[in-house]
């Protein structure tokens, strides 16, 4: 009877340990977040639809990160809007907590709350947040910042510094020298590269200085060049416009991984912003929008890489803050067209810049014939795109508007100011191609959720954004 007894408590303490060992396992060790700002169910699908009409196909080729096992709908409203901003957006996706639009890393009553990255380092994780924009703007910072005002970008650099994570991405600081405030108030501000310095950082300007000095750096600020912030240094360029050397989402997504697996020992969590699909749908830009969600879906497939290789302690999160634009894919007639988009070469800013060194060039005497080679040459009208009259009569409407003797009144979205034409020029395309947009700001829709890995059956059904940090805390065991 003493052996059976015996027996039955070992096989009860090994099904114990057993037991301890598979549930460590299951806990996810690797930690990756992937906020696509903007980016609404139909973002996802009509960039898919895109690709099938490329191929002559009427349906979906799917994303990568569609493809993951686990998806589920995440609402979007904030604590005091039906249709919240990134801010408020942000701040639940990282914290848990609803607040009101435009403050970050705070309840609506202003209690500082912490976020999963937060818990994350207090869990022995090394830690990184990035984006393709500033790496203060408001989906960043309610990571590490706790402001009232997501404008407060300075007091948001200094929080960076306090929150002592390992490895921040961006395009730069949006005020590194607190200027706004210095000029109001006739002082002068520690400027944030001193003081990020001081605080142990090394900065690299660009992918190339990054692989330079990551291996002698403790904390690392991986920042687009010098040179490309002199042009822009709200963000790193749109997909559409990228030239030779400027910097990735992908591979700010690679550097992380490299940097934040420095030390074997440890896990990591590591978030990643797609910034500016937000930023095409505030433009209603459609060729635009669909590319920065082929990069952002690129900038997965790095870290779907790491995945391969430690499947069972990686957890990957995709998700949206909000949509954007109210993208609709169709306007009227039962059919897309969408393969159109492929036709325009630029973003509506990007040829903005396009007219104006036009009008440099031309001292502002720019014939229409020197438009339409312009207009053809970027967007395919009059070759691979036909117009019709009247498509024609509203762009020549434009040009004789804003290049003849009236001063061109510029069009203007949240982040970016644009010409008449271009505005007329994207337009017609999107006309073209079948799609429209509710407004040039926010929706309220339902944004997706989709996870692979250690954890990812957390993500299902119809569920609120404050609930995803959440899971994904409880999926690596993050104690809060």
């Amino acid at each position: 009877q003493k052996m059976n007894t015996m027996k039955k408590l070992t096989s009860l303490l090994l099904f114990l340990v057993l037991s301890v060992l598979s549930l460590q396992a299951q806990q996810a060790k690797y930690v990756f977040y992937f906020i696509g700002d903007g980016m609404g169910t139909n973002q996802v699908l009509g960039t898919e639809m895109y690709l099938s009409e490329l191929k002559g196909e009427i349906g979906v080729t799917p994303l990568l990160f569609a493809q993951f096992p686990y998806a589920a709908m995440a609402s979007t409203f904030s604590a005091t809007n039906g249709v919240t901003d990134s801010a408020a957006a942000g701040t639940a996706l990282a914290t848990g907590h609803k607040t009101k639009n435009g403050s970050v890393g705070v309840t609506k009553d202003q209690t500082e709350v912490s976020s999963v990255a937060v818990w994350a380092k207090e869990n022995g994780y090394r830690v990184g947040v990035s984006t393709s924009v500033t790496v203060d703007h408001a989906t960043p910072a309610s990571f590490y910042a706790h402001q009232g005002d997501r404008g407060s970008s300075y007091q948001i650099g200094l929080d960076l510094i306090k929150a002592g994570f390992d490895f921040y991405a961006g395009s730069d600081f949006d005020d590194p020298t607190n200027f706004r405030a210095s000029r109001r108030e006739g002082k002068t501000y520690d400027n944030l590269y001193d003081l990020t310095q001081k605080a142990g950082y090394t900065l690299a300007r660009g992918y190339k200085d990054y692989q330079k000095k990551a291996k002698k750096a403790e904390k690392m600020i991986l920042f687009q060049t010098e040179e490309a912030s002199a042009i822009d240094r709200a963000s790193i360029p749109y997909a559409i416009d990228r030239k030779k050397g400027d910097m990735t989402l992908a591979e700010i997504t690679r550097a992380g991984i490299n940097f934040l697996s420095k030390d074997a020992s440890k896990g990591f969590f590591l978030m990643v912003e797609g910034g500016k699909i937000d930023w095409a749908g505030h433009a209603n830009d459609a060729a635009t929008t669909f590319q920065e969600v082929l990069d952002f879906d690129e900038a997965i497939k790095v870290a779907y890489e790491f995945y391969e290789q430690h499947p069972d302690e990686t957890l990957i999160v995709v998700t949206a803050d909000h949509e954007t634009g109210g993208l609709v894919l169709g306007n009227g007639a039962y059919a897309l067209n969408l393969q159109a988009l492929k036709a325009q070469k630029v973003s509506e800013g990007n040829y903005t810049a396009v007219l104006k060194e036009l009008r440099k060039k031309h001292k502002n005497q720019v014939s229409w014939e020197t438009i339409q080679a312009s207009l053809k040459e970027y967007f395919g009208f009059w070759d691979t795109i036909q117009l019709r009259k009247g498509q024609e009569e509203q762009l020549k409407a434009v040009y004789e508007k804003s290049f003849g003797a009236e001063a061109a009144n510029m069009e203007r979205n949240l982040y970016q100011q644009n010409e008449p034409l271009a505005g007329a020029a994207k337009r017609i395309l999107n006309q073209i191609a079948l799609v429209s947009w509710a407004s040039g700001s926010h929706s309220a829709g339902y944004v997706p959720v989709y996870a692979i890995g250690a954890g990812a059956e957390k993500f299902v059904g119809q569920i609120d954004n404050t609930e995803i940090p959440v899971k994904i805390a409880e999926a690596a065991g993050f104690e809060r």
